[in-house]
């Protein structure tokens, strides 16, 4: 499911118009988004949790030449998904 099939299955079950659907749906991601950008982790119980793992600089390989490289230290959004959603999909 893309963003445009998510935006029309909401307004369908919320007899919205995709308009306002859309408007909604976009705020929900840019407030999620401004939040793991600022360092908060967002928990939506029964749903699951979004935070920022921070991953520490480490030396890889290049696959093609065996050469070593320099992996700089960076960060990760992740979600971790909350109980009711996991047994929702084991279903």
């Amino acid at each position: 499911m893309n963003k445009a099939e998510l935006i029309n299955a909401v307004a369908e079950k919320t007899e919205k118009t995709k308009k306002d659907t859309d408007a909604i749906i976009t705020t929900v991601f840019d407030v999620i988004a401004d939040a793991l950008a600022s360092g908060d982790k967002i928990q939506l119980v029964g749903f699951g949790s979004f935070e920022v793992k921070h991953r520490e600089a480490r030396v890889g390989r290049n696959p093609k030449t065996r050469e070593s490289i320099s992996i700089p230290a960076s960060k990760s959004p992740v979600f971790k998904p909350g109980k009711a959603l996991k047994e929702s999909v084991n279903k």
